[in-house]
């Protein structure tokens, strides 16, 4: 700073500039002067050792400008999609479950694991979407994920029209078609386990309760809440049930007093 106040400033300081370019334009001659001017010690100026040394490293400047982004930890979900901003990106399949590190730019979503770059997408806005490359989906995935809804839904069809119902309704309910398509797939697996009659019972209870997923329905014929439907008794509360050490309403309410100076604990 001394060595540009001294050689700059100080000749300058009497003159007055109207624009920015204006005292560019007098500055110049005077940094030239004092870029070539020898250092006390060596017979170099700094315009001999930024040929030699500085300007042979410099790299070309970037092709795009810098972008400002955005760096967040997160945990591929079992559907080998990370969450960023209400919005869902897949990565390979291979890495569900894994922590990754999550670079969201303006324009673009990449997913690092170690340092490598093992996913990018295209940035979604608006409303809660899924961004899923062919690539990234198991194999049975992408085999699956070629067949209509339609197709789905008449197997579903096959096994009653309250699972078919259940089936349409999970399709509209779903964001993501192939979340759907995986939802309808379970319900078809459990069809080939349960009887008819059970299916069409536990899909209507689905449908009652609004419960659009496979892991309700299974959870209901596992239960035996669709029997109990059908026998017109309530299904069982979901708490601790009864046993020998639930004493029940009654209990309190014919508690014998505690006599003076005893304690009950």
């Amino acid at each position: 700073m001394l060595l540009v106040e001294e050689g700059i400033l100080a000749p300058l300081r009497n003159r007055q500039f109207l624009s920015l370019g204006q005292a560019n334009a007098a500055m110049r001659p005077l940094l030239d002067k004092l870029n070539h001017r020898n250092f006390q010690r060596l017979e170099e100026s700094r315009y001999s050792l930024y040929l030699a040394i500085d300007k042979p490293a410099l790299r070309p400047l970037p092709d795009s400008a810098y972008e400002f982004a955005q760096w967040r930890k997160a945990r591929v979900n079992i559907d080998y999609h990370v969450e960023m901003d209400r919005h869902f990106y897949s990565v390979p399949f291979v890495h569900a479950h894994k922590e990754v590190d999550v670079r969201a730019s303006e324009r673009t979503v990449e997913v690092f694991l170690k340092g490598e770059r093992i996913a990018s997408h295209r940035r979604l806005y608006g409303a809660q979407r899924y961004a899923t490359l062919d690539e990234h989906m198991p194999s049975a995935h992408r085999r699956y994920k070629n067949r209509k809804p339609s197709q789905l839904v008449e197997e579903a069809r096959e096994i009653g029209l309250s699972t078919a119902a259940l089936a349409e309704a999970i399709l509209q309910a779903k964001a993501h078609p192939e979340q759907g398509y995986r939802t309808l797939l379970g319900i078809l697996r459990l069809g080939k386990s349960y009887p008819r009659e059970r299916m069409e019972a536990a899909a209507q209870i689905c449908l009652n309760m609004n419960m659009y997923s496979s892991k309700s329905l299974q959870l209901i014929l596992r239960n035996g809440t669709d029997r109990l439907q059908a026998q017109g008794r309530e299904t069982p509360d979901a708490g601790v049930g009864e046993h020998e050490n639930v004493r029940g309403p009654g209990y309190f309410g014919r508690r014998p007093r505690t006599p003076a100076g005893e304690h009950t604990c």
